[in-house]
């Protein structure tokens, strides 16, 4: 019942963050290979960034 009232977490923030820069990526793969390869190099950057988070949680 509370749950609307829960703060996301620094990884559900950077997992959100990670699927808007993927999806971006995806969409300039067709138009501008630089600016496509900048955002995908961002994306890595963060998934980097999830995993360090993730095992340094368990």
């Amino acid at each position: 019942m509370f749950g609307i009232f829960k703060k996301s977490s620094e990884v559900d923030k950077l997992q959100k963050k990670y699927e808007k820069l993927m999806k971006e990526w995806h969409a300039l793969s067709t138009t501008n290979r630089a600016e496509s390869d900048k955002k995908y190099a961002e994306a890595q950057r963060v998934l980097d960034r999830i995993e360090a988070l993730q095992s340094h949680k368990e």
